[in-house]
């Protein structure tokens, strides 16, 4: 067996490098030897076909790893057989090595080779352009009626050869292209019958639709009860329920204003107000303001802001408070109907009651049997500060002897010496969640109240309660919540991150906290589109960091603008180009998506090229810039060729490239380029290059999977999850682009706002956050692709004095500062989950 996981243990440290002789880098090679069956399996690998000294690089790490666990089970000489494969190159993919596997397991020794590289893909190379042409006969060939095949489409043909060997992202892409080439854009192809159950007022700012068929059309969702389904305990309570509604869905978010809403909350804001559109209904957010030791007004303008960022409009914005005078009265009529008491046990002896840590016997509190009277004014005296906190609460009076925990007498009311942000010192007492939830649920008409599987115990005392006092009784349904995987989402281990200086606040983009995440630049309706794409049902979902960074490389692959780019500037003297010389260069924003627009850079004698295209020593299986060695420039007018280069003499560090332009005037046919890389050109009269402050790199915040399972998960942090670079450079194109992109993002607030602003369907206390353009727009509406480098957007502490002013105006202004935030890399990064 592998040694217990302690990197203080010499054995452990000689695991790791052995994984890493495997090509696994440092982060990969310790989280593999965390898992101690795992790294025995594949140590026990890596020494029985001597793998240490065969070159390997890290894909060929992680897919024997992969190999280890999965193949387990195969005999000797099938094991050696596969490894043979990856190591020489045969098997590339997680696919293929599984493929291998289920093939060796139905077919031992003795192998049919041809029969082992057809079944696994071995050889199967695919070019985007064979992959579209592949994809075209498949739509062509089958039975395809428009947009609402999609998800059958990309869920079938991706197990068809050869296209199950290659990229999903490219099948999507692919897929996605030749409907839209067929059908028109999705949108335009929506049938009208359906466009009611989409959210209203769809803009860029707003969810997107998840899919053909819809997550509130299948599964879980699918299979809820219809408004007045929900039984009661008398009919007319249902009467006058449908009465009120008129049979339209009605949910509710109801988030405690104690922190600020994290990615887990996006699912409860996609569940709650998606199905409630999705249905022609409404969605109530309902602060659940019944602690007022914890509650603090940003909490309250944040969730409000993240609500209306992701895409949603509340129907009504309630507090619970609204209704303390109500829940008071039902108080006082559960005492009387002999269902509540005042209780003067501590917490220790409530615990001791209810069975202790030992589970003993169950016994009822001496002040169960006390008389209403006496509960009822031992209740106004706790009202009338007769008590301090902790000397007297109410409890229901519900059912000792059942299994459920929820039905022994929970506390319904209790003394908190603190003013509330909206009653003042009006109340001396204050209403639990077990009292107040189902009540005001009960108030407002819910016909459906969604929450997380966690809940589901406290089913029981929801119904009790309401039938009890003989109230409307909601329907609560519950579904598995959204946990992320590599990051703490608990408000208290990440107020410790905060307040101990580990990371930059509740916003820093290492964060998954939902302000965070728009800080850093991911749209809000690629956070739909993952959630969605999730699906709902009753088991919690546990999800890869990397998965969620895949469904935003996925969002903006055909959304996001293309920008020339370079990171690390390495300056180039074009030798056989005269200094004024300036050739205008006309670029599409995107390639395939023509909408976006296009853009106009300089190309002139001096350019820039980022330095990691460049090397002195030059290698048969390298394809960028070497002296002597002939490159493509992106969108560039033509090739270029190093001819020497200037270095450093106090570092020996590369400091500028003198190549000639392969534009012909040699008289010779210039070398054909085998490789193309990023440039930017200096160019003072329109601006270029526009030089960028810092670009931040974000990288995962912890090591391992699970942080927040560690004893100490301070002692887990990253000490490289952020990397600044200072100095980028990118096109000119950066200025008319960004001054678009706030222009639209602004005039899309704008209409958004005031639509909320007058529509019937919106209001809110006076006290209450009010709707505003500002809240829908950020810096992080500029975002783009610095091309094949990554996708970034603009931090909330830059400053673009221009993009104010009229378009004639673009361009650096005195105390503009320009700072990027990376979103995501354009491929998964060899740092384990970097953003």
């Amino acid at each position: 067996m592998a040694p217990k996981f302690d990197p203080k243990d010499p054995a452990v440290a000689a695991l790791i490098e052995s994984f890493q002789s495997i090509g696994l880098s440092s982060a990969k090679a310790t989280e593999a030897a965390r898992n101690a069956k795992n790294a025995a399996a594949l140590k026990s690998l890596i020494d029985e076909h001597s793998l240490a000294d065969k070159g390997l690089d890290e894909k060929q790490g992680v897919l024997l790893s992969y190999f280890a666990v999965q193949g387990s089970k195969l005999g000797d000489l099938e094991r050696r057989y596969v490894v043979d494969a990856i190591v020489d190159g045969r098997l590339k993919s997680n696919e293929q090595v599984s493929a291998a596997i289920k093939y060796l397991t139905a077919h031992p020794v003795p192998i049919n080779d041809s029969e082992f590289n057809s079944e696994c893909g071995v050889g199967v190379n695919l070019s985007p352009e064979e992959v579209y042409a592949l994809v075209s006969d498949y739509v062509s060939s089958a039975s395809v009626e428009g947009w609402s095949a999609l998800s059958s489409v990309l869920g079938n043909i991706k197990s068809t050869n050869p296209l199950r060997w290659a990229s999903t992202l490219e099948i999507k892409n692919s897929v996605e292209r030749v409907f839209n080439e067929t059908w028109g854009p999705k949108e335009a192809s929506k049938p009208k019958a359906k466009e009611s159950k989409v959210p209203a007022a769809q803009t860029k700012s707003e969810p997107a639709p998840i899919s053909e068929k819809s997550v509130f059309e299948e599964g879980w969702l699918s299979k809820l009860h219809k408004p007045g389904e929900n039984p009661q305990i008398h009919p007319r309570l249902r009467d006058a329920h449908l009465a009120a509604t008129k049979g339209q869905v009605f949910t509710r978010f109801p988030p405690e204003p104690n922190g600020y809403l994290h990615i887990g909350h996006s699912k409860a804001i996609f569940v709650n107000f998606g199905y409630a559109a999705h249905h022609g209904g409404h969605c109530y957010l309902r602060y659940d303001d019944t602690n007022p030791e914890a509650e603090e007004a940003r909490y309250f303008e944040s969730i409000l802001e993240m609500i209306r960022w992701l895409g949603y409009e509340p129907y009504r914005i309630t507090y619970s408070s609204d209704y303390f005078q109500e829940l008071y009265d039902l108080a006082i009529e559960l005492i009387r109907r002999d269902k509540a008491y005042i209780c003067h046990c501590t917490g220790k002896e409530i615990n001791d009651h209810r069975g202790g840590k030992d589970h003993h016997a169950r016994t009822a509190c001496v002040h169960r049997s006390r008389p209403i009277s006496e509960s009822l004014a031992e209740f106004e005296g706790m009202k009338d500060g007769k008590y301090r906190p902790g000397e007297a609460i109410l409890r229901m009076k519900q059912d000792l002897e059942d299994g459920n925990p929820q039905m022994w007498d929970l506390i319904a009311y209790r003394v908190l010496d603190a003013p509330h942000h909206r009653t003042g010192s009006k109340w001396r007492i204050y209403p639990t969640y077990d009292f107040t939830h189902c009540l005001v649920d009960s108030f407002e008409n819910i016909s459906h109240s969604l929450c997380t599987v966690e809940f589901i115990t406290a089913r029981q005392s929801y119904d009790w309660l309401c039938d009890a006092l003989e109230v409307y009784k909601p329907r609560q349904s519950e579904y598995g919540r959204l946990n992320l995987q590599g990051t703490v989402m608990s408000k208290r281990k990440i107020l410790k991150l905060v307040k101990g200086g580990h990371v930059l606040d509740w916003d820093d983009p290492r964060l998954y906290t939902l302000i965070a995440l728009r800080r850093r630049g991911v749209p809000p309706a690629a956070i739909i589109s993952f959630v969605g794409g999730l699906g709902v049902s009753t088991a919690p979902s546990t999800t890869e960091t990397a998965r969620f960074d895949q469904s935003i490389r996925q969002y903006l692959e055909n959304n996001a603008p293309r920008l020339l780019m370079v990171l690390r500037p390495l300056k180039v003297t074009l030798e056989n180009v005269p200094e004024d010389y300036v050739l205008m260069v006309d670029k599409p924003l995107h390639p395939k998506v023509s909408e976006l627009g296009k853009t106009t850079i300089p190309f002139t004698r001096t350019i820039y090229i980022d330095e990691e295209d460049f090397r002195i020593q030059d290698s048969k299986d390298y394809f960028r810039l070497a002296p002597g060695k002939t490159v493509g420039l992106f969108q560039g007018p033509h090739a270029i060729t190093c001819t020497s280069y200037k270095t450093d003499p106090a570092t020996g560090k590369v400091t500028e490239l003198v190549c000639r332009l392969e534009d012909g005037s040699t008289g010779s046919a210039p070398p054909k380029p085998k490789a193309y890389i990023q440039w930017v050109a200096e160019h003072k009269p329109s601006g270029s290059p526009v030089v960028i402050d810092e670009v931040r790199i974000f990288h995962t915040l912890f090591n391992a999977d699970n942080p927040a399972g560690l004893d100490d998960y301070l002692q887990d942090l990253n000490p490289d999850s952020l990397e600044v670079i200072k100095g980028g450079m990118v096109e000119v194109g950066f200025w008319p682009l960004a001054k678009k992109l706030s222009d639209e993002a602004w005039k899309e607030a704008k209409e958004r706002t005031s639509k909320a602003l007058t529509d019937d369907l919106t209001s809110a206390p006076d006290d209450a956050p009010k709707l505003t353009a500002e809240q829908l727009v950020g810096n992080e509406c500029i975002r783009f692709q610095g091309l094949r480098v990554a996708y970034f957007a603009l931090d909330k502490e830059a400053h673009l004095a221009s993009l104010k002013g009229p378009d004639a105006d673009l361009g650096r202004k005195a105390g503009d500062k320009i700072i990027l935030n990376r979103i995501v890399s354009l491929k998964e990064d060899s740092k384990k989950n970097a953003a």
